[in-house]
């Protein structure tokens, strides 16, 4: 996965990839023009998107308050815009072609008659109603509730076309459910999959996030995790994500992540 603003095309290209996700920034203009300058890029390097995936500005990953306070559409505050902002990625991804878009939901709450899940509910239809009309499916990312949380919700919100994309490590990195069982279990609704790597939240530290890893060094297991992903019959890309404050650690250990994927696809 790379993201628009930070990485643009080079990036992938460098590690010889020529599929994956486009990450969009909070802030970035989503016009006519643009969408043209990145069609036209992604059609001279031969690159094939798979998914538009939606950040939102004033999103903290900080720890677990922050997260529950920030992302995706739970916070009260932001969810009109957010709402807006998804459709206009839904636009975006339209005009590059693109049958996907995803965001983090943010933490939904297990109760279906709390306020905030009641009001999540009807943002996820309304973007899945939006995004059917351009032939596209919406994702969300697992990992801030267990397997059996978001699989009731997903079947709560009852669109055709909304779908999963699947990140073990995330479900380690909040401390939710063990990434095997949980892809076993959600595998009928996934449609793409982050390759994602990390340690679990550390013991005696109240609100803290697990620790990112690099791809194969971390607590997912990644070979059975390529290796579930076969037996459930998945086909599509495998999107290796990695975030990272120093770029160059970043870059070094996606292009570690790339090797180690390929090395396991052709075993």
């Amino acid at each position: 996965m790379f993201w628009a603003e930070r990485d643009n095309l080079d990036m992938p290209l460098s590690l010889g990839v020529k599929y994956g996700q486009l990450g969009i920034p909070g802030g970035m203009q989503l016009n006519e023009a643009a969408a043209a300058q990145w069609k036209a890029a992604l059609e001279a390097a031969g690159f094939t998107l798979v998914t538009v995936f939606a950040a939102y500005e004033g999103e903290d990953y900080t720890n677990m308050a922050t997260v529950a306070g920030s992302v995706g559409f739970i916070p009260p505050a932001t969810r009109t815009v957010r709402l807006a902002r998804t459709l206009e990625i839904s636009d975006f991804a339209a005009q590059l072609g693109v049958g996907s878009i995803a965001c983090h939901v943010g933490f939904v709450p297990e109760d279906p008659q709390q306020p905030d899940y009641v009001a999540v509910r009807q943002m996820v239809r309304d973007v899945c109603d939006h995004a059917a009309k351009h032939g596209q499916t919406f994702a969300l990312e697992t990992g801030q509730e267990p397997a059996g949380v978001f699989l009731e919700f997903i079947r709560d919100v009852d669109r055709a076309n909304l779908r999963i994309n699947f990140d073990p490590a995330n479900l380690i990195l909040y401390g939710t459910d063990e990434p095997i069982k949980a892809l076993e279990r959600l595998a009928p609704l996934v449609v793409s999959v982050h390759c994602k790597d990390g340690d679990p939240p550390a013991a005696g530290v109240p609100g803290a996030l697990g620790l990112e890893r690099q791809l194969g060094k971390g607590s997912v297991g990644i070979g059975r995790f390529v290796e579930t992903l076969r037996k459930i019959g998945f086909r599509g890309p495998l999107n290796v994500e990695r975030e990272a404050e120093d770029q160059e650690t970043r870059i070094h250990d996606l292009a570690e992540g790339v090797r180690l994927l390929r090395s396991l696809a052709a075993a």
